[in-house]
């Protein structure tokens, strides 16, 4: 199982970016997809964004695309999130995810602990 470690969530104000990291604890495999999935208070967890390995596929929501870019790097084992025009909706735990494909959170099989990110308005 690769463990997966995110950062650099953080306090922001409305219209402000943050960039997340997370590092897996070993080299992952070609197939290895990762994505980014969110949990607002009192809601469910939805997705976000997801990447290949090769990361010439990527995947958004709908309420993140154009403000939002995953990336990755894999000689860091290093997938990112650059979140810009932050919105107070974006508010949430921000959780790493590993292994699986595309937007359903089920089909991943590494999850990070999650990083808060709290967007002021």
């Amino acid at each position: 199982q690769v463990q997966l470690v995110e950062s650099g969530g953080g306090l922001v104000q409305a219209g402000g970016s943050l960039r997340l990291s997370c590092v897996a604890s070993a080299r992952t495999a070609s197939s290895y997809a990762m994505g980014w999935f969110r949990q607002a208070s009192g809601k469910e967890r939805d997705f976000v964004a997801a990447i290949s390995w090769s990361g010439s596929v990527t995947y958004y929501a709908d309420s993140v695309k154009g403000r939002f870019t995953i990336s990755r790097d894999n000689a860091k084992n290093t997938v990112y999130l650059q979140m810009n025009s932050l919105k107070p909706e974006d508010t949430a735990v921000y959780y790493c995810a590993g292994g699986g494909l595309g937007v359903r959170g089920s089909s991943y099989k590494d999850w990070g602990q999650g990083t808060q990110v709290t967007v002021s308005s």
